[in-house]
């Protein structure tokens, strides 16, 4: 959602070109948790060293991803950094608001 609104935005202010490098930066940063949190979920009821297992693994793998899809993103050319950062910053940044506001 957050990456969705980030995109219009760079797309009413600044065209398509700045919109597809934010949404890019939403990706880079959606698609590693979304496998984090499925390999967190898969170890639900499982015993205490399973459980420690796959954080690891995936929190590993969540890094891996994160280089390759970047990876992947500079090698299209044309890229707008600052877009794709803001963008990557703001998707990240929703996880911590969440855990903020859940401790309130």
């Amino acid at each position: 959602m957050v990456m969705l609104v980030a995109a219009g935005v760079f797309y009413i202010s600044s065209g398509w070109h700045k919109a597809f490098s934010s949404l890019l930066g939403g990706v880079a940063a959606f698609i590693p948790n979304l496998f984090f949190a499925l390999k967190i979920y898969l170890s639900f009821g499982k015993e205490p060293q399973k459980i420690v297992k796959s954080f690891y693994t995936g929190e590993s793998g969540k890094l891996l991803i994160t280089g390759f899809l970047f990876y992947l993103i500079f090698q299209i050319p044309g890229i707008e950094f600052l877009p794709l950062l803001g963008s990557y910053a703001a998707v990240l940044s929703v996880f911590w608001f969440a855990l903020i506001m859940r401790g309130i």
